[in-house]
């Protein structure tokens, strides 16, 4: 099974996201300060159904410490959804 590439969302902020299988994924940083979304800094990965119109799902250990670690969970949670 191929891992999601993610590729930049938004220009000015670091997002990025991913489709597969049904599924949309979504990484983010944010931090105390400075643009983009305000928490505890680290990176966050969620998921969604892209047939369905609901909020996105945090995964499980967000916010990470690095992207890397962030793209890892939304592949485990992708081969989790599809088992």
């Amino acid at each position: 099974m191929m891992p999601l590439q993610f590729h930049r969302a938004v220009k000015n902020m670091e997002i990025w996201s991913a489709r597969s299988g049904g599924y949309s994924f979504v990484i983010s940083l944010q931090g105390p300060t400075g643009p983009g979304f305000r928490g505890r800094f680290g990176y966050v990965a969620s998921w969604r159904p892209l047939d369905q119109s609901r909020g996105a799902i945090r995964v499980l250990g967000s916010p990470l410490q690095s992207f890397a670690e962030a793209e890892d969970a939304c592949n485990s949670m992708l081969n989790y959804l599809r088992d």
